[in-house]
């Protein structure tokens, strides 16, 4: 067919003292590819220091163990009992508290001490004044008489009275108000002392685990030393594992330039195929080229035209589908119908 190719080429590269280098960066680069790098092979973890793990272990012993439940126990019961307002008296104390009573029978102290004045008075009108007065009544009325009975008898009395019921009404006095004295500041300070311990209960339950929490902050700033350590030697072989690639980056930073490039272009001779696109056709279907030598792909469809074979094809380098003649059946009914561009024939289909 008429008309050919042209091929134009376009190419530029770098300045020739630029090359050598660029082409060491090359050499260099292909080789760091094909060396890669192990894995780092030390720990990265600082596992948990000695100290840690003593904490760690105490922690658990402790707060499982007999001790923290056996306080636990016992702060809660009087913690109970001072709830239910224990004074540290037996109900019969406290009842006696309540009303003033003081009691003065036998078992008691204030029974006992009055046994015990009784029986001084009685050893000493035994002792001394019976027998004084019957001496008196020997020596002025001999015999006897019923007043000497009566002064007896007064004697008695007096004794009694004196030694006796007055001491010991003075002793129950006092004994109340002694009783009401010491009691109360007793009850406060057995009520006192059970507070303090509902207050230090805490306190002494959590003692120990201050203690191993010490011991715990010791070993994490140990363990952190440690984990520094391993960070400082991770950095150390990252760099010494990219250290070869920054060099590089910095290598070819330094000589980079135009490394140039090269760019084909193909077209067909002077413009024959915009000229035939330029060609008339039928309703925008039919039109342009009809030479079979610039088409592919071509399938009669099985209709005519004025005649004519119509065809699907598509023109070679040109993907999308047309469908028309082919101008070498045009030509040999419809001669005057038939041209040609730079050997390329075309259908003027106004003509048929």
């Amino acid at each position: 067919m008429g008309g050919g190719t042209q091929v134009t080429t376009q190419s530029t590269g770098p300045w020739k003292g630029q090359q050598k280098y660029l082409l060491k960066a090359f050499d260099m680069a292909e080789r760091q590819f094909n060396q890669v790098p192990e894995y780092y092979q030390g720990e990265t973890v600082a596992g948990f220091d000695p100290a840690e793990k003593a904490a760690q272990q105490a922690t658990l012993g402790y707060a499982m163990g007999p001790r923290p439940a056996a306080m636990q126990a016992g702060g809660e019961e009087a913690l109970l009992r001072s709830l239910g307002g224990y004074t540290g008296f037996t109900p019969a104390q406290q009842a006696d508290l309540l009303a003033g009573n003081v009691r003065t029978g036998p078992g008691t102290p204030y029974g006992a001490m009055a046994d015990a004045l009784t029986g001084d008075v009685i050893g000493n009108l035994q002792k001394s004044v019976l027998p004084g007065i019957r001496q008196q009544q020997v020596m002025y009325q001999p015999g006897g008489s019923s007043r000497a009975a009566l002064q007896q008898d007064r004697a008695v009395t007096d004794a009694v009275a004196r030694g006796l019921t007055k001491p010991l009404a003075e002793m129950y006095s006092d004994a109340y108000q002694t009783a009401q004295g010491q009691r109360l500041p007793a009850a406060n300070q057995i009520i006192g002392q059970q507070q303090f311990g509902q207050q230090a209960y805490p306190s002494i339950m959590s003692a120990p685990l201050s203690m191993y929490a010490a011991m715990g902050d010791v070993g994490a700033r140990r363990r952190a030393m440690t984990q520094r350590a391993m960070d400082a030697d991770m950095a150390r072989y990252q760099y010494n594992a990219t250290m070869p690639q920054q060099a590089l980056a910095n290598y070819i930073s330094a000589i980079q330039g135009n490394y140039g490039s090269q760019s084909y272009q193909t077209s067909p001779g002077p413009s024959a195929l915009s000229q035939i696109g330029q060609a008339v056709g039928i309703a925008g279907t039919l039109a342009g080229m009809s030479d079979a030598r610039v088409k592919e792909n071509i399938v009669p469809e099985g209709t005519k035209w004025k005649g004519l074979n119509v065809y699907t094809y598509n023109y070679i380098g040109d993907s999308t589908p047309r469908r028309g003649v082919m101008a070498q059946e045009v030509e040999g009914i419809y001669p005057d119908a038939v041209g040609e561009v730079h050997g390329i024939k075309y259908v003027d289909y106004g003509a048929i």
